[in-house]
């Protein structure tokens, strides 16, 4: 697999046209407040532009949202290695908290392809799993999230200096409590041309799934009740990758 799977993570924030987002939003601003937020970013493999990515939120119904992520190689690294990720994750704010309801990954990268989806039946206590047409149940409690959701939750109450924070995933056929821990504060200049405070993150993923070939990835986020992720940095087998934010905006 690729370098490209972590551009699915630490963003999630570019976002379609918007229809009606004004008039759903507030039934999800108590447990989701991101609603109409866009962003764009380029994505660097070692000294490389590789591509771009983009992550489109909208509200569905009155208490659901929906967070849309494309993942492209620009023309150069077509040559080589085309990629076009779809990630798509669907939830819905409970009893003013985050449930995950749909997690797809749609992954296309030159000879490999891949389709999963997950499905939150959280009712019952379960999740449904469907990778290449084989389907399996999982017993998964009510109040696991899928990682992209998981990363949305940390934008919100995001770790301290001394104290990590766990959240209860299900991400490809396993669940676990993601732990998210603060490595340190920086500056960086963000798009809109402002030296901005940020904190540094790092999630603890313990499965493959969006994020093969991923080793230690950090987030920087803005110290601010925003927490706009401006930058993503990620091991891998090959070198490393730098997700950097070109633009933002959010609709209200």
């Amino acid at each position: 697999m690729t370098f490209w799977h972590p551009v699915g993570l630490c963003l999630a924030v570019m976002f379609l046209a918007f229809g009606a987002v004004q008039n759903s939003a507030a039934a999800t601003h108590d447990c989701f407040p991101f609603v109409g937020e866009k962003m764009k970013f380029d994505v660097d493999w070692e000294f490389v532009n590789a591509g771009t990515a983009e992550v489109n939120i909208t509200a569905e119904g009155q208490d659901g949202y929906k967070v849309h992520n494309f993942a492209r190689t620009n023309r150069f690294l077509d040559i080589f290695k085309k990629v076009r990720d779809t990630i798509v994750s669907e939830g819905i704010c409970l009893d003013k908290t985050m449930q995950s309801t749909v997690f797809t990954a749609d992954q296309k990268e030159r000879s490999y392809s891949s389709t999963k989806e997950a499905l939150y039946l959280w009712q019952e206590g379960k999740v449904k799993y469907t990778k290449k047409g084989r389907v399996r149940i999982y017993d998964v409690p009510k109040g696991h999230l899928n990682v992209l959701d998981a990363f949305y939750l940390t934008r919100m109450a995001p770790p301290s200096k001394d104290t990590p924070i766990s959240i209860p995933v299900f991400d490809s056929g396993e669940k676990y409590d993601l732990v998210v821990k603060w490595v340190k504060e920086a500056k960086l200049q963000a798009p809109w041309g402002e030296l901005v405070n940020c904190i540094v993150i790092e999630p603890e993923l313990k499965t493959e799934g969006v994020f093969t070939s991923v080793g230690k990835v950090q987030v920087w986020l803005t110290d601010d009740e925003r927490r706009i992720p401006l930058k993503i940095t990620a091991k891998i087998k090959i070198g490393s990758i730098v997700v950097d934010l070109t633009s933002y905006s959010k609709n209200t």
